[in-house]
């Protein structure tokens, strides 16, 4: 079996909290990928509720939020997967607080 190189807490963290959440259903593990993925401007008014079958729903705000982040919704995508691992999140749903 060949051995991998060593990875670092932050290539693990994410991984690990996908797990958790996707395991437990509930998305507030993914909060500091979440934050670090969006920023802290839109972290302030959206937060990973659950993950269910690679559904992560994300409540916001508001409408507006929910709206302005749909179409965003690709990029979201592809950032969330290159922290969490390929396929952990397969799509988002936007709710209302």
């Amino acid at each position: 079996m060949a051995r991998r190189d060593p990875q670092t807490l932050d290539q693990l963290l994410p991984r690990v909290l996908a797990r958790l959440a996707e395991q437990s259903g509930k998305g507030q593990a993914l909060v500091p990928v979440w934050n670090a993925t969006v920023g802290p401007h839109i972290s302030k008014h959206t937060r990973p509720h659950t993950l269910e079958g690679g559904t992560l729903v994300i409540t916001v705000a508001s409408a507006e939020w929910a709206h302005t982040l749909s179409r965003q919704q690709n990029s979201l995508l592809e950032q969330l997967n290159t922290r969490l691992g390929a396929g952990a999140v397969s799509a988002l749903v936007f709710q209302l607080e």
